[in-house]
């Protein structure tokens, strides 16, 4: 009798325990939700997450709680998802960083960027700028490309660091264009674009809402955008595509899962995500720091993962970057 107790306490504390069975993904959400921003307050990942977060909570009907947990180039705050009960109550603010760059760049990954996540859905792709100090000669993309072949140890151009997006940008650019200029990392965007604001540096790929309003201002001289297609903010320069066609980098912003996640929380997840961006005001919000609204399926999401994998694995190992 008491084994036969004991048997039916630990099956109800097992299902109990259990992660979402398909009873606890019909109720979901019923308690508030966390969403990791694996940098800091303030960059433009933190700035897309906190605008989402609070339309998605309302469509889930419970709040979407941000929770920053930098460090590691955003492998500290995946992992923490990776790790996290698949239940739909910790999800993850991913981003070209967290998932195709950094499986390159870091010689030990505590996750895996296809296999320990649940993809929800994209949301929007931000695109990266590049940019000159206002007395550099060269006025357009092609100008740019002919000074450098001209005199391929002459000019230099920063980068927010190592490995970074803004680097992997400028070395994509250099192996498609076939030109060469120095590299030159900083810690961090902010003091790279003081430097060629001051004409220190000539030459810089910078994220786009960054440079917005010293482009504005005629501080900095935009010759292209890094997307396939021209910015919407910007519809009258050039993508850097009109003269090396192909060429396209960006960041790129995607809530995931962890893996495991019962395919009914992650639909509802996504239909909140999607519901999120069909909103006028938060389109326009994100038009105002140049970010594209995109939106996807699971699946589309999942694929886009493999493809940006593909696409930066060779470029990161061209680059020479690696880190510990």
């Amino acid at each position: 009798m008491k084994r036969t107790l004991f048997a039916a306490a630990l099956a109800a504390l097992g299902v109990a325990l259990a992660p979402a069975g398909p009873a606890a993904a019909q109720d979901f959400p019923n308690r508030p939700v966390t969403l990791v921003i694996p940098f800091s307050a303030g960059g433009s990942t933190d700035l897309v997450g906190r605008l989402v977060a609070e339309r998605m909570s309302a469509e889930l009907g419970q709040p979407v709680v941000v929770e920053n947990k930098g460090g590691a180039g955003g492998n500290l705050g995946a992992a923490q998802v990776a790790k996290a009960n698949p239940d739909g109550y910790t999800i993850l603010m991913g981003t070209v960083a967290t998932h195709a760059l950094n499986p390159a760049l870091y010689k030990k990954m505590p996750y895996d960027p296809v296999t320990s996540f649940a993809p929800v859905s994209l949301l929007v792709i931000v695109p990266n700028v590049l940019v000159v100090n206002p007395d550099f000669p060269a006025k357009t993309t092609e100008e740019l490309i002919a000074l450098l072949k001209k005199d391929p140890d002459k000019y230099s151009y920063a980068s927010s660091g190592n490995g970074t997006p803004l680097h992997l940008s400028g070395e994509l650019f250099k192996s498609m264009a076939d030109v060469d200029m120095q590299h030159i990392p900083y810690q961090g965007a902010g003091p790279a674009l003081v430097d060629v604001l001051s004409g220190q540096v000539p030459i810089m790929f910078d994220n786009l809402p960054s440079s917005t309003s010293h482009i504005k201002s005629g501080k900095l001289r935009a010759l292209g955008v890094t997307t396939a297609k021209r910015a919407p903010s910007f519809p009258d320069l050039p993508a850097i595509a009109e003269a090396v066609p192909g060429y396209e980098t960006y960041t790129w912003n995607a809530v995931f899962a962890p893996a495991g996640t019962p395919p009914e929380v992650v639909a509802k997840l996504n239909a909140a995500a999607n519901a999120a961006l069909a909103d006028p005001k938060v389109q326009a919000r994100l038009a105002d720091f140049s970010a594209v609204s995109v939106g996807s399926t699971p699946e589309e999401l999942g694929e886009h993962v493999k493809k940006e994998i593909a696409k930066w694995a060779p470029i990161v190992k061209a680059s020479g970057a690696q880190l510990d």
